[in-house]
């Protein structure tokens, strides 16, 4: 992939989970931060002023990230661009790995009218000089739950709501993640032998990992502080040899469980040094009967 700008975003200790790397939520956020000073670079400054919104996000996590004093590296380019959206790719590496590859879908929105609103001539003349051609990535395909799945209250917290008011987009990979920790469940004896918890703190105890391999996001309304709970509801959708795909809705019980955002997470299990191993047939029976169909 061949890009036109380049940014560096600092590491934060923070930013590790339990299994001692950056956490998957986090790569968007760093994908975030590289945007905007994409788009600042672009001198596109009233998109970040007068609102953008996030249509919907691809992830692919090549390798993990461990803290270093060294910045991950965040290649750019614009992939399409159409009336009243736009298509961001990026490459992330960290001290010369490929970490991971995304693409992001965009569009100018209108805070005051609450209206998408169509790039002006300024913007696509600057995004068209940033065009590149990428491979796209393949579909994940994943089943409607309306309402099936394990339910999950989860409630915003005061700090997830950005400037635009709303909560920010890179929040919603860790609602998705805590419903599916809270989706542990499924979990039980005979899985915990079989060192394939899908808790990571069980996991790291058995010499097992979980892997996140592939994100998608799609944002179809925004999501208001509040406190009153929405409800993150979690399927599984497909089972492969050494991986589980997760389906996700994040769903408002005060408005008929209008869905606010579909995900689909794709979990490869590992063992302690990275590499795949297949699901332990008592795990893959377990989660067999979970399985979410059209």
């Amino acid at each position: 992939m061949t890009t036109t700008m380049r940014v560096e975003v600092p590491l934060r200790w923070g930013d590790m989970d339990a299994q001692a790397h950056v956490n998957n939520g986090m790569v968007a956020e760093y994908l975030q931060e590289a945007r905007v000073d994409f788009l600042h670079a672009a001198g596109v400054t009233e998109m970040l002023e007068t609102g953008v919104v996030v249509i919907s996000h691809q992830i692919e996590y090549l390798a993990p990230i461990t803290y270093s004093p060294r910045p991950v590296v965040v290649d750019l380019g614009i992939t399409h661009i159409g009336g009243a959206r736009f298509e961001v790719a990026y490459l992330l590496s960290h001290d010369g790995v490929e970490c991971a590859r995304a693409r992001s879908v965009l569009c100018p929105f209108d805070l005051a009218s609450q209206q998408v609103r169509r790039l002006s001539a300024g913007e696509r003349g600057w995004f068209e000089r940033h065009r590149i051609e990428v491979e796209p990535f393949r579909d994940l395909q994943a089943p409607a739950l309306l309402g099936r799945g394990v339910p999950h209250p989860l409630r915003p917290r005061w700090s997830d709501v950005d400037r635009f008011g709303h909560v920010n987009n890179v929040r919603l990979f860790d609602y998705v993640q805590e419903a599916r920790i809270a989706a542990s469940s499924w979990v039980d004896a005979s899985m915990l032998r079989h060192g394939s918890s899908l808790d990571p703190a069980h996991a790291a105890e058995e010499h097992s990992l979980w892997l996140v391999a592939r994100q998608d996001v799609e944002y179809l309304a925004q999501i208001p502080y509040r406190v009153e709970p929405y409800r993150v509801d979690t399927g599984v959708a497909r089972l492969g040899n050494s991986s589980v795909t997760f389906a996700a809705e994040v769903v408002d019980p005060l408005a008929e469980d209008q869905v606010l955002v579909r995900a689909r997470t794709v979990l490869v299990c590992a063992d302690d040094e990275g590499r795949p191993k297949q699901l332990p047939t008592t795990t893959r029976s377990r989660l067999g009967r979970e399985l979410v169909r059209d």
